[in-house]
């Protein structure tokens, strides 16, 4: 290993700048052996280190009196729920890998992301996911999709673990550059959450689960650098799962944990051996010594880089104190598992790595971490100038179309609005038999065991409106995340973020995820629902160009009795449908425009953000008091796609006629879209008390027609369909 020369080209490939090259000389006062740069490599990605992030990072809210952990800190966030109980959520991508094998890369993605909530001590409840795709007409789109929701499903049904909601977009933005975000939930006792920080001198450090191999290999740098064709060429970087093997590792984990015998854990993600042993030692301010020979391994001739920077699923490090290791030891052999000591804890404050008698990296671990040493950059910033002919372009004088009823039947069969039933039909959500709300609606709801507790989930982003305008699609993201929890009746109270975006070194880029972090910031500040943390996946681009921006919000409710779970479906014929919010929407960056018109352009709409709080107090207090029936934000498509998703009840279809003003364009009425607005079925009896509670918060509201049994979907005098064909129209699905 000593013998390797290390050349230009050798550290070009492991994706090193030349200053970053000598910054590792000047912190080692020598030259690197090949393990420390494949370390230092690994380390310094963006995937790792969030170097061209973390300035921005910092910005976000990260403070609430629920939260047990900074973000950041551990390996999830922690929310106090009260009982005693916690919630540990993440949500992180497995984009690049899942480009290039969409199966194995969904499948790592979410046992990835289960593994960083039950390292917390957490049992996972639920996961959720977010996906973008490009053109669904597109034989390769249609197989990436497939893929991807096949591994999603393959990984999380055997695990046990339901899945239970989630979102897909389609765009040309993302056809060579799907976006798989992966979202997982837990739930744990506040005196059984383990820690990553390593401590103790001489405590026992441990590899668990399963053997390490040369499956996944440069994961994060991967996941640092533009795909291209020569990408193909990493497949080796993409990992290969077993998620019968995690329910093991599952098991034994909590177990451990739960007898007191671990003093920290931290799962083996990215980076492997080399970011958990770094990170728990950088955490802990202590060193830990390791012997590679030691370590189980799957193939035979490994070395000791290989070893190091292998991304192998299914792996944990726990330290463990001496006179506990045998019962832990025992405890992973019950289960079937490898546990073995392969170094222990330091005093010096140094990452020391043995093969045997040779030492092959030896690198003061706080250089290596997130708020240590490592590079750190603020890159150059420019407005696009595409922006301003898409805000200046002529959306108002638009003509009215012939039909109505034409464009509401394209409307509600095109990729974005459509059922996605044939999508998770596939995820087993019941499993755990916690879950009260199911896939379709606005937001999932699980209820916490034991308790009469229930938290709502949801994730939300839309690239167009991003696109059009980083700060207000961020801001937008934020709110509908928080409007989608609230309409299911739980109080929205923390968000985890993945932030999906191009190359950072290109300015325009840069300028709109700093205008994304802005905007998130401040509806998190306006809203009460901190970060709690979350992902950065950059280089989301091909030679064709970057996607759109996509910063994801996963969103956590909280409500106190999961018997008023709210569904967006009606349930009663002649109940009133009513608007809470304004009348008013646009066409910028709407549904509408682009299948109409082909057109994307404009501004997105603006969010009032007291008047978005307001908003979600109502919808709380009228289901808190039992006065709707149903209750649905209202997003893509505008108000009438929104009143016939409450239509298709997946136990009765039922119709609606709807009468209400309209202005000289009724296409804007219709279809256009705007923030802050949420529609509720409710008995006729029950109108007084929500207009009472309307105006106690200022909210705008319109009655604006009655839920029919008959086949009929009648607005005014311009829209009347067979809700049979309607429905038949959406249910075509995208698979």
């Amino acid at each position: 290993m000593k013998d390797y020369e290390i050349t230009p080209k050798v550290i070009a490939e492991h994706n090193l700048s030349d200053e970053e090259y000598e910054r590792i000389t000047n912190i080692l006062n020598r030259e690197p052996t090949i393990v420390e740069l494949g370390i230092f490599s690994v380390m310094w990605s963006e995937h790792a280190s969030y170097k061209n992030s973390v300035l921005l990072l910092k910005t976000l809210p990260k403070e609430g009196s629920s939260l047990l952990a900074k973000a950041g800190e551990e390996n999830a966030g922690l929310i106090d729920i009260g009982h005693g109980l916690a919630i540990s959520f993440k949500i992180e991508s497995h984009n690049h890998p899942s480009a290039l094998e969409p199966y194995h890369g969904a499948a790592t993605g979410v046992g990835g992301i289960l593994r960083d909530i039950f390292t917390m001590g957490a049992r996972p409840i639920a996961a959720l996911n977010s996906l973008r795709f490009g053109n669904p007409g597109n034989p390769k789109v249609q197989h990436l999709l497939k893929e991807v929701v096949r591994g999603i499903a393959d990984y999380g049904n055997c695990f046990g673990v339901p899945t239970v909601g989630g979102e897909v977009y389609f765009d040309d933005s993302y056809e060579g550059n799907p976006l798989v975000n992966a979202m997982a939930v837990g739930i744990v006792k506040h005196n059984k959450i383990a820690r990553s920080a390593a401590s103790g001198v001489g405590n026992a450090v441990l590899i668990v689960g399963a053997k390490t191999g040369r499956d996944g290999i440069h994961g994060a740098t991967f996941a640092s650098v533009v795909l291209s064709e020569k990408s193909e060429e990493k497949r080796t970087a993409v990992q290969v799962g077993d998620p019968f093997l995690e329910k093991l590792l599952l098991e034994a984990t909590l177990e451990a944990i739960d007898e007191e015998l671990v003093v920290a854990i931290q799962d083996m993600g990215a980076a492997g051996i080399t970011c958990s042993t770094s990170e728990m030692a950088g955490k802990g301010n202590v060193g830990i010594e390791i012997d590679v020979a030691l370590v189980p391994q799957r193939e035979t001739d490994m070395t000791p880089y290989e070893i190091m920077l292998s991304e192998s699923q299914e792996r944990m490090l726990v330290i463990v104190k001496p006179e506990n290791l045998e019962q832990i030891k025992s405890i992973f052999t019950k289960w079937e598992l490898d546990a073995v000591q392969i170094g222990k804890v330091t005093d010096d404050k140094m990452l020391r790595v043995f093969y045997g008698e040779e030492k092959v990296a030896e690198i003061p671990a706080e250089t290596l971490i997130l708020g240590g040493s490592a590079p750190v950059y603020k890159r150059e910033s420019k407005y696009p100038e595409y922006l301003d002919a898409l805000h200046n372009y002529d959306i108002e004088n638009l003509p009215e179309p012939d039909t109505y009823q034409e464009v509401l039947l394209k409307l509600i069969a095109s990729s974005n609005i459509s059922s996605r039933h044939q999508i998770y039909q596939q995820y087993d959500h019941m499993v755990q038999i916690g879950t009260v709300v199911e896939p379709g609606s606005d937001a999932a709801v699980v209820r916490i065991p034991d308790t009469d507790l229930a938290i709502g989930l949801s994730t939300d982003c839309n690239g167009r409106y991003c696109y059009l305008d980083p700060y207000l699609g961020a801001l937008l993201a934020v709110a509908e995340s928080a409007r989608n929890v609230a309409c299911s009746g739980a109080k929205p109270i923390a968000i985890t973020n993945c932030l999906n975006f191009g190359n950072p070194y290109k300015p325009e880029v840069y300028y709109c995820f700093k205008e994304s972090i802005r905007g998130m910031s401040d509806a998190c500040k306006a809203l009460g629902t901190p970060v709690t943390g979350g992902n950065v996946s950059f280089y989301n681009e091909n030679p064709e160009g970057a996607i759109y921006p996509t910063p994801v919000i996963g969103m956590l409710g909280l409500m106190t009795d999961y018997r008023k779970a709210t569904t967006q479906y009606f349930k009663h014929e002649n109940d009133i449908i009513v608007l809470l919010g304004s009348l008013k929407a646009s066409f910028g960056g709407s549904e509408y425009l682009k299948i109409q018109h082909n057109i994307i352009a404009g501004k997105p709409p603006i969010v009032d953000l007291e008047e978005e709080l307001h908003l979600q107090d109502l919808i709380l207090e009228l289901i808190d008091k039992g006065l709707v029936n149903s209750a649905h934000d209202i997003s893509e498509g505008g108000l009438l796609i929104a009143v016939l998703e409450s239509c298709f009840n997946p136990e009765q279809l039922f119709g609606a006629k709807l009468s209400f003003d309209l202005e000289l364009n009724p296409a804007k009425i219709y279809f256009g879209e705007a923030a802050g607005r949420i529609l509720i079925s409710a008995a006729k009896d029950k109108y007084n008390s929500i207009k009472e509670a309307a105006m106690k918060h200022g909210i705008e509201y319109h009655k604006i027609g009655i839920v029919s049994a008959n086949s009929s979907f009648i607005v005014n005098n311009h829209i009347n369909e067979d809700m049979a064909i309607l429905h038949s129209a959406w249910k075509q699905g995208i698979i």
